[in-house]
């Protein structure tokens, strides 16, 4: 491994002559992530590799999985897959549902925070994609995420996880704090006179929200993505959402 790096070391002096400043920076940025996967391999055995990416797979799979119950564009087939693999009837699950989905949730977050507490967080640059993001959607589903977004906003900024991820944390945690969210991810519903109300939760500013998701990868306006949730969109403040939940 060092005459690895002394050996990228002679050619990065000898390529910034021949290349130029400009396609030099191309140049370290593939050596860099080339030196990221050695130093992991160096760490950790390939066994262990192969091991945790099973197990980020297989957390992934069941935090995911449970919910597809849920979406009405699920197929019975697939539904019926389901409860197979996770040996539930569909009886069971209509009678105990977001029980059954919350006992793996708890197991979930107790697997990833004991893998966090040895590697960090499991980026793409460790364990590779999807399974850079099995950590991600276990603490989006846990009550501590709180206690892991500043982990989360590192690992965006490293390009270990989508930026559009963290923006959806960031977001939710915003909402649990009762404060009005960026991004515009978040809907939520509540009882009002008029029945069960589904709305886009208060933005900070609304105004410049389309933006900001672009900026940050997101593909669909706030408009397309509250209509995707069965939505109708609408700019409301904080207030307008305290007088809604008090006019039942």
């Amino acid at each position: 491994f060092n005459r690895f790096l002394s050996f990228i070391g002679k050619k990065l002096y000898i390529n910034y002559y021949k290349f130029g400043e400009k396609n030099m920076k191309l140049l370290l940025t593939i050596t860099f992530s080339l030196t990221l996967i050695f130093c992991n391999a160096q760490k950790y055995s390939e066994q262990e590799f192969t091991n945790l990416k099973t197990e980020l797979k297989q957390i992934l799979e069941s935090d995911q999985e449970l919910r597809e119950l849920f979406d009405t564009e699920t197929l019975d087939v697939r539904k019926e897959e389901i409860y197979k693999k996770y040996n539930i009837t569909k009886e069971q699950f209509e009678r105990e549902n977001w029980m059954i989905v919350q006992k793996y949730d708890s197991i979930n977050i107790k697997k990833i925070e004991k893998i966090i507490s040895k590697y960090g967080y499991p980026g793409k640059s460790l364990v590779g994609e999807p399974e850079n993001t099995s950590a991600f959607y276990v603490i989006q589903h846990s009550n501590k995420i709180k206690n892991y977004f500043p982990l989360i906003k590192k690992a965006g900024k490293k390009n270990e996880l989508p930026k559009t991820l963290v923006a959806m944390m960031e977001d939710r945690l915003l909402v649990q704090e009762g404060k009005e969210q960026i991004y515009g991810t978040q809907g939520s519903g509540f009882n009002t006179k008029n029945g069960w109300t589904m709305i886009i939760h208060p933005i900070k500013n609304p105004e410049k929200v389309n933006k900001l998701r672009k900026k940050v990868g997101f593909t669909e306006t706030v408009e397309e993505n509250a209509k995707r949730l069965g939505i109708d969109y609408k700019v409301l403040t904080l207030e307008d959402v305290k007088k809604l939940k008090e006019n039942k």
